[in-house]
């Protein structure tokens, strides 16, 4: 396996982990989370909640550290553009006829391997 590959795959496996932890988090919050790893034309959407009536899209951002920004920094404009195309695509093939809502969950991995969690509610 190449230095690239082994970079990518460490890549991944954060990811995958601060998705996990993010969705431990919402569930203390009182977020049922619905779904995972929702991949559109245009996007993913890493979880997808229910709190009450409401649909709540979670993007998660998880970081070993801040020295290229913080998690939250790093869902622009951009981002924000394709996360609402995937979730047009998503409200159509869900047949979701109520409220959504976003949310971001900003992760930086501690120095001990733990989590630092943040959860931004309605950031846009």
């Amino acid at each position: 396996m190449g230095a690239v590959s082994r970079l990518r795959s460490a890549h991944l496996q954060l990811g995958k982990a601060g998705e996990k932890a993010a969705a431990e988090l919402l569930r203390s919050r009182g977020y049922e989370v619905v779904g995972a790893g929702f991949l559109a034309r245009r996007g993913e959407l890493d979880l997808v909640c229910r709190r009450g009536k409401e649909l709540v899209v979670v993007e998660v951002k998880t970081r070993s550290s801040d020295a290229f920004g913080t998690p939250f920094e790093a869902v622009g404009a951009r981002k924000r553009r394709a996360l609402m195309a995937a979730v047009a695509e998503y409200r159509a093939l869900a047949e979701w006829r109520g409220p959504i809502r976003y949310a971001v969950v900003g992760i930086t991995v501690k120095s001990d391997g733990g989590f630092d969690m943040e959860l931004l509610e309605d950031p846009f």
